[in-house]
């Protein structure tokens, strides 16, 4: 690899970074492209090509990865829970979850109601992460 494509990852890093940590706040793509130190349309292409999906669809589904937690060990009402996570609309938010999660936010938290909560862990992360909706499924890393 060479150093100007490190520079590239490491620049795109910072900005996903930066949509891990503020996801409930309103986030454009221009707004991330300067933590970048990149053009818009640069970055999104870049983004996708690193990351196998948009950072739009990203941030969409860091939402819900936070909003299935907040689900699982919270009563707070799904609309309340829609704007915690960054949601403007609660069609909005009902749609994407649905699309990420394969149920609605309700159906989700009566499915899960009654389990065991997880304890920490790799499974934990693995068990609580949607595995559809474009995530890039990157080959693992080789071994030592």
């Amino acid at each position: 690899m060479s150093r100007q494509s490190e520079d590239v990852n490491r620049r795109l890093l910072r900005a996903r970074d930066a949509m891990d940590r503020r996801y409930a706040e309103p986030l454009d793509v221009a707004a991330l492209a300067r933590v970048a130190f990149m053009s818009p349309s640069h970055f999104s292409r870049e983004f996708r090509r690193v990351f196998g999906e948009t950072p739009y669809r990203y941030l969409q589904r860091r939402r819900v990865e936070r909003a299935m937690f907040r689900l699982r060990t919270t009563s707070t009402s799904v609309t309340d829970l829609c704007l915690e996570v960054g949601f403007t609309s609660l069609g909005t938010f009902s749609r994407t979850f649905t699309e990420i999660v394969g149920c609605s936010p309700t159906a989700y938290r009566q499915q899960v109601a009654g389990l065991p909560q997880p304890s920490s862990g790799t499974f934990t992360m693995a068990w609580g992460r949607p595995s559809s909706f474009g995530e890039a499924h990157l080959p693992p890393p080789p071994l030592a």
